[in-house]
């Protein structure tokens, strides 16, 4: 090659190298900015359902300033510590999320409530607390909330009148004097259960009577503020992931590392494992089938074999190159030697062949053309110039 055309780089060019890597920036730069769009709308203060804090549409919000206005003072708690602490005679108990709490928090709650002697409302109780907070309910199948009757003789649901309740339907035990109002196919979704003294539970179904976007519709108003308004204090309990009474000694949650973890780092390592495959795949495709291409410039043998001879040098891999000499060779002499070029590797047919051509030689065939791997350089080149005799021989025997 001349020297005076000037050489030809391998490397990458920049416009190369953002044509190769843009493709997963984009994935990266999409999955950053839905994250940091999720955060945003995450670190608002709107708060969650059933907040009382909350203006939106399934905040609570509502609900507590019309409660405040007639007197009731509402108490939010996050823990089930401030909860018992907040909870006396002269309150009324809402939880939110029975069915979060755990069998321990369950029973603390449930000795707290009996002590205080006040009014327990359950919002959407199923199965995993009623045995412990309603023992003489059970839960069956739910239902859509919609406009329902009273269907009752509570005085809090003859007043309001139809609601919006469903969710939960309950099985009342029989024998317990329990007002069982607001039925959905014969089984009813909002149930009070009273208890010793001037104690009670209400279940509700369904947590829709109490959202800011349904208050004013139907008699919900009126029922939520009956329900919740009937004692001068009102504890909002939202149980919370932060509330360490949850790490009780008997919560069979406790070993699982997997329930230890928020719902939403799971989704979000779901995402990007999804995310990896689909570029993955998009790096990876196929748009046809692969063709030949000329080398930007011509390149010598001599050239070729001095560099993959110094890359064999400088892994010191003798061996390697020990394998491709002697491969080359047998693939050479094969055909000379009348043997086929699928048993060119045939140790058997080979040597035998190249013993019958060449009875007197004194170079040991076997050992050339299968040996073991040279220990140094110069071995490593006596090799190759014995290989080049023994090919000779046998060309001009």
């Amino acid at each position: 090659m001349n020297p005076a055309a000037g050489t030809t780089s391998l490397a990458l060019t920049p416009r190369q190298l953002w044509c190769r890597a843009r493709g997963t920036l984009l994935v990266l730069a999409l999955v950053l900015i839905g994250g940091i769009v999720l955060a945003t709308v995450q670190s608002t203060g709107s708060h969650g359902a059933l907040d009382p804090r909350s203006a939106d549409p399934h905040g609570s919000r509502a609900v507590a300033e019309l409660l405040k206005a007639r007197g009731v003072t509402v108490t939010v708690t996050t823990t089930l510590d401030e909860t018992t602490a907040a909870t006396t005679g002269t309150s009324t108990l809402l939880v939110t999320s029975p069915d979060l709490l755990t069998e321990a928090q369950q029973s603390t709650l449930r000795r707290a409530i009996t002590e205080a002697a006040s009014r327990t409302v359950l919002i959407g109780a199923g199965s995993p607390s009623l045995p412990t907070l309603a023992p003489d309910v059970t839960g069956a199948t739910s239902v859509p909330a919609e406009n329902r009757a009273p269907s009752c003789t509570l005085d809090a649901a003859t007043r309001a009148g139809s609601a919006d309740l469903g969710g939960e339907r309950y099985l009342v035990d029989p024998g317990t004097a329990a007002d069982a109002c607001y039925p959905a196919d014969g089984l009813p979704t909002l149930v009070r259960v009273p208890g010793p003294g001037a104690t009670d539970t209400v279940l509700l179904g369904s947590p829709d009577i109490l959202y800011n976007d349904r208050l004013d519709q139907q008699g919900n108003a009126s029922l939520a503020l009956q329900l919740l308004g009937s004692r001068p204090h009102l504890v909002w309990y939202l149980p919370s992931l932060s509330d360490t009474s949850a790490d009780a000694p008997d919560d069979d949650t406790t070993g699982d590392f997997l329930a230890l973890i928020p719902s939403g780092w799971l989704w979000g390592t779901l995402q990007l494992a999804v995310a990896a495959l689909l570029a993955a795949l998009w790096r990876g495709r196929r748009l046809g089938p692969l063709v030949t291409e000329r080398l930007p410039v011509a390149l010598r043998a001599s050239e070729a074999t001095e560099g993959r001879a110094r890359l064999y040098r400088k892994a010191n891999a003798r061996d390697r190159a020990a394998t491709v000499l002697r491969t080359a060779t047998r693939t050479r002499l094969a055909p000379a030697l009348g043997v086929p070029v699928q048993d060119a590797h045939s140790p058997e047919r080979l040597l035998s062949a190249l013993s019958a051509r060449l009875p007197e030689t004194t170079a040991d065939p076997k050992h050339l053309l299968i040996g073991p791997a040279p220990t140094d350089d110069i071995t490593l080149i006596r090799l190759a110039d014995q290989l080049d005799a023994l090919e000779r021989e046998v060309r001009t025997s």
